[in-house]
C-alpha cells in the first residue's frame, strides 16, 4: 500500500514503506490537533469545514486517548445544536465560515424556520446514533471524576436522542428506525439506495443551478453523481417544506428506508446507555428491555434468511433492497444478536463479497467485491472506510470470533500506514482517497492501536 501522490504523510518512511506503530499514533495526534476547532473537531479542513454528528461520536472515541476534555467538549458542542423534539442534527454549521464554504449550506436548509430549533444553523437530518457508545467508550477509556460528571451530564440529552428516534421516526410502528433520506445512514450514495433514489423524481440538470464543493476538492469520479445529488436535494426540499416534521411521513415522503446499520446503532445505543445508567447509580434495565425488543425487530424486518444477510427495506414498496453491502454485516455491534443470525454474518463477512479472515489480503470493502457494479474508487460503492471496519470489528469480537477481529484490524491500522489518514481508501490496493488528514480515520486508527 502507498500514499497517493501529493499527500504523502509525514509519518510514512522516507522509502514510502509503512510506518511504525508509533508513527502512526503520532500521525494521527496531529491529525486530531489540526482539525481542533474550538470546541469541536471538524472532519477535514478541505471537504467537511463544519461539525458532523457521527464523525463527533468516533473522534470523541480517539480524543479520550490522548485529549481526554476535548472528547467530552466535542460531544457536548454537538448535544448543544440538539433540536426541542431530540433529533441531534448531521451537521451543525459554524457561523464563522463564509456563506458557500460547503454545499448544501445553511443556507438550503433554513433550520431557524423550523420549530424548537437551536440558535445556531443546523441541518434537519439525522445521522446513526452511535453517540451513546461514544460516550461509554470515551469514559472506558479515560475513566475518573471528570469524566463520569461529564457522564451524567450527557445522559439526559442522549436518552432524548433515542426518544426522537422511537417516538418519532418508527414509520411502519414495527420497532424499527426509518431514515427519510440517504444521508442519515451515513452511507450516502451505498448501492443500497439505489431503487428507492431511482423512484426519486429529479434531474441531473437540476445542479447546473449550485455549485458543489465537494468536487472542487475530489475527483468527481470518486463522489455521488449529479443526479444522486439532484435527488439529495429533492428529499431535502420535501423534509424541509414539511418543517422537518415526522408525522404523516408515511403519506408522501419520497424517501423512506429502515436501514441495518442505524438500527443497529439504535439498538447498541441502549446497551449503552444501559452501562451508562448503572454507572451513574439508574436502573439499567428499561434501557435492556429496549434493547431487546429492537434486536428482535431488526431479525424479523432486516434479516433475509434466503441471503443470510441483513438488508434494508423499502417502506415505499414493502421489499427488502438486495444490494449485499456491509450495512449487513454490522448487526454484530448487537450482544443479543441470536446465534443463527450471528453464524450466518460470519459466514457472510469471510465470503469473497467481503474477504474478512484471520490474515486479510485487502481491506474490508462496503459493497460486494464481485459485483458488475462495484466501484472501487467511488465513495460509498465500494472503499474501504475504518469506521464501518471499526465497527464490524466490535461486532466480530463481542461474538467470540477475536482471529477474525484480529485480521481486520491489522488490516486496517495497515491502511493507514501505507496511506495516512485519508477519509477512505481503494478496497483493492489501498492508495488514500478522498480528503487526506481525516478526522475519525485518525481517531479510530488511535482506538486500534490502543490494544
Amino acid at each position: 500500500m502507498t500514499a497517493d501522490a501529493g499527500a504523502t504523510p509525514a509519518a510514512l518512511t522516507r522509502t514510502g514503506g509503512p510506518a511504525e506503530p508509533a508513527a502512526v499514533r503520532r500521525l494521527a495526534v496531529d491529525t486530531l490537533d489540526a482539525n481542533w476547532e474550538h470546541d469541536h473537531t471538524v472532519p477535514s479542513r478541505t471537504l467537511y469545514p463544519h461539525q458532523w454528528s457521527w464523525d463527533s461520536a468516533f473522534i470523541a472515541i480517539g480524543l479520550a486517548q490522548v485529549h481526554p476534555e476535548r472528547a467530552w467538549r466535542e460531544l457536548a458542542s454537538l448535544f448543544r445544536a440538539q433540536w426541542a423534539d431530540g433529533r441531534v442534527p448531521h451537521i451543525l454549521f459554524n457561523p464563522a465560515l463564509r456563506v458557500g464554504a460547503y454545499f448544501p449550506g445553511p443556507e438550503m436548509w433554513r433550520s431557524a424556520d423550523a420549530q424548537g430549533t437551536p440558535t445556531v444553523d443546523t441541518s434537519g437530518l439525522v445521522q446513526p446514533p452511535v453517540h451513546a457508545l461514544a460516550a461509554l467508550l470515551a469514559y472506558q477509556r479515560a475513566p475518573g471524576v471528570a469524566g463520569l460528571a461529564a457522564l451524567r451530564q450527557l445522559y439526559p440529552a442522549l436518552v432524548a436522542e433515542q426518544r426522537y428516534l422511537a417516538d418519532r421516526r418508527d414509520v411502519a410502528g414495527d420497532g424499527l428506525v426509518c431514515i427519510v433520506h440517504p444521508w442519515e445512514s451515513g452511507l450516502d450514495n451505498s448501492p443500497a439506495w439505489d431503487a428507492p433514489m431511482a423512484a426519486v423524481p429529479a434531474e441531473a440538470a437540476v445542479m447546473r443551478a449550485y455549485r458543489r464543493h465537494d468536487t472542487a476538492h475530489a475527483d468527481a469520479a470518486h463522489r455521488p453523481t449529479d443526479l444522486d445529488y439532484a435527488r439529495y436535494l429533492a428529499i431535502v426540499a420535501a423534509y424541509r417544506e414539511h418543517g422537518y416534521a415526522d408525522r404523516g411521513l408515511a403519506d408522501d415522503h419520497p424517501f423512506l428506508v429502515e436501514c441495518p446499520l442505524f438500527n443497529a446503532a439504535f439498538g447498541s445505543a441502549e446497551h449503552a446507555l444501559a452501562e451508562i445508567a448503572a454507572l451513574l447509580g439508574h436502573d439499567p434495565g428499561p434501557h435492556r428491555a429496549r434493547a431487546a425488543r429492537i434486536t428482535e425487530a431488526l431479525v424479523r424486518r432486516l434479516y433475509d434468511p434466503a441471503t443470510g444477510t441483513f438488508q434494508p427495506r423499502d417502506l415505499r414498496t414493502g421489499r427488502l433492497i438486495g444490494a449485499r453491502t456491509v450495512l449487513g454485516l454490522t448487526p454484530l455491534v448487537l450482544p443479543d444478536l441470536p446465534t443463527r443470525q450471528v453464524d450466518a454474518l460470519v459466514v457472510e463477512a469471510r465470503s469473497a463479497r467481503f474477504g474478512v479472515a484471520r490474515h486479510m489480503e485487502r481491506p474490508l470493502p462496503t459493497y460486494d467485491r464481485t459485483a458488475p457494479d462495484f466501484e472501487p474508487l467511488r465513495y460509498w460503492r465500494g472503499p474501504s472506510w475504518l469506521n464501518i471496519g471499526w465497527l464490524v470489528r466490535r461486532g466480530l469480537l463481542t461474538h467470540g470470533h477475536p482471529e477474525l477481529a484480529a485480521g481486520l484490524r491489522h488490516s486496517m491500522i495497515g491502511l493507514v500506514a501505507g496511506a495516512g489518514c485519508h477519509e477512505y481508501f481503494h478496497p483493492d490496493t489501498g492508495v488514500g482517497l478522498g480528503s487526506p488528514a481525516f478526522s475519525w480515520t485518525a481517531a479510530l486508527v488511535l482506538d486500534l492501536l490502543r490494544e
